[in-house]
């Protein structure tokens, strides 16, 4: 019996799944900026070291663990340990996953969509969390929630793989997971110290913009690269990649010129997010004309969810969850709208190619994805509290993060020192108790 040669490992598509890593990875500082210019400036190091210390921790972890979890073969609701360490990952491709790239080169690919996940919530308890805490949490959450839906989403075996779900690049996997779990920690961790109180203005819009470009520039490795080769799905990935973010800039601007009159730099970069956030679970199962118009419709669900939200008294301080948990699920039911066998044979037909149960299908997978990371973020959140104590204390707030955990500030002289004068000036205040009695009253009569 003759048998099969072993799956010949492609240098093109090696090529293309390494420099999309690179480009994920990129993504992370981009989200970094994106964050640190969105708060004050007495808390931007703080906000941006909670994406930079992701790339360590989760990097660490998914080598450890993460990995395995994830991806090794096991039950239909978690890997096995067998690739504990990165035993047996290698460089021979694993056709289970890949069959032109070395296993390698997939394990640092998803490794990428590990660090930037958790790093995503980020934005919802900046200016508020304590770090050792929120590294804690990073570890946690990376293991406990986010590798099971992996592996339930595009593990071998995973059994809402097994049941048809469309997750071409993470809507169900990053983005949902991500968004309800910043819901979830904006509850339990309670609003900043001063929210409503006082004007939370971003302190660098420049920033933000950077942030958002180096997000938008990143996605393409995002979403093509989830494609695993590069080859003609990849590059319908890209199209569509570019396609949504852009309609999402112009609804996103549209909205912000009908509702103010003005067309706002952090609108537009919000937009763009969103735009991308939308189409990661289609990306590779729709036409360019879908892609249009998912773009347009995440960004009127974000954008009203944000309006709705900024009349609330939740505090998700830069809108995680209508940024990522919102358009995420408005993403991954549209992919059972509009996805369809003619863009991608592998995937499946949507509502409107005839096939209305993709959208029940689509429905599970989204529900799946709020279940496990609601849960296991308030037992996360409440483990990590009982053993570090989650928030700041009253007087780091008012300081700011930057000098209160690691020591430093963006820029000298700023408003953490303002903060610093501040609370001096308070103390003092509530510790003086004056001059004594005889002399007020002699002070008095002069």
């Amino acid at each position: 019996m003759i048998q099969a040669p072993p799956p010949a490992i492609s240098a093109g598509d090696t090529a293309w799944v390494l420099a999309s890593s690179a480009l994920v990875l990129l993504m992370t500082v981009g989200l970094a900026c994106f964050y640190g210019g969105l708060v004050r400036s007495k808390n931007s190091l703080n906000t941006m070291m909670m994406s930079i210390v992701a790339m360590g921790a989760i990097s660490v972890q998914w080598v450890l663990v993460g990995y395995s979890l994830s991806f090794a073969p096991g039950s239909s609701w978690l890997g096995g340990l067998q690739w504990v360490l990165f035993r047996h990952v290698g460089g021979e491709p694993n056709p289970a996953y890949a069959a032109t790239i070395p296993q390698h080169a997939h394990a640092i690919y998803q490794a990428m969509f590990a660090i930037i996940t958790p790093a995503l919530i980020s934005g919802c308890i900046v200016e508020r969390m304590r770090f050792r805490a929120y590294l804690a949490f990073l570890v946690l959450w990376s293991t406990v929630v986010y590798a099971p839906l992996a592996h339930w989403v595009w593990g071998a075996g995973g059994w809402l793989q097994q049941m048809g779900a469309l997750d071409f690049a993470g809507g169900t996997v990053v983005h949902i997971s991500a968004g309800v779990s910043a819901l979830v920690a904006a509850r339990f961790l309670g609003p900043r110290r001063d929210f409503r109180r006082m004007p939370l203005s971003p302190h660098n819009v420049p920033l933000v913009l950077i942030g958002a470009g180096l997000l938008w520039f990143g996605w393409f490795g995002f979403n093509a690269g989830s494609a695993l080769a590069a080859n003609g799905l990849a590059a319908l990935a890209f199209v569509n990649t570019n396609t949504a973010a852009a309609a999402a800039v112009l609804t996103w601007a549209l909205l912000d010129t009908t509702r103010t009159g003005k067309m706002t730099a952090v609108g537009a970069a919000t937009g763009a997010v969103v735009g991308l956030v939308g189409i990661t679970p289609a990306a590779g199962f729709v036409t360019p004309p879908a892609a249009l118009a998912i773009g347009v419709l995440c960004a009127l669900v974000s954008y009203f969810a944000i309006q709705r939200r900024s009349r609330s008294r939740l505090d998700d301080s830069l809108d995680v969850f209508s940024c990522h948990g919102l358009a995420g699920v408005a993403g991954a039911l549209l992919t059972g709208v509009f996805a369809t066998k003619l863009a991608n044979p592998a995937g499946n037909d949507g509502l409107f190619a005839g096939n209305p149960g993709q959208m029940l299908v689509q429905l599970y997978a989204v529900l799946a994805a709020v279940i496990i990371a609601a849960v296991g973020t308030v037992v996360i959140l409440a483990i990590v509290r009982a053993v570090f104590g989650a928030r700041a204390q009253i007087a780091d707030e008012m300081i700011g993060l930057d000098l209160t955990e690691h020591g430093e500030e963006a820029y000298f002289g700023g408003e953490a020192a303002l903060g610093v004068s501040s609370l001096a000036q308070s103390v003092i205040v509530a510790e003086d108790p004056g001059p004594p009695e005889p002399e007020r009253r002699a002070a008095k009569k002069r």
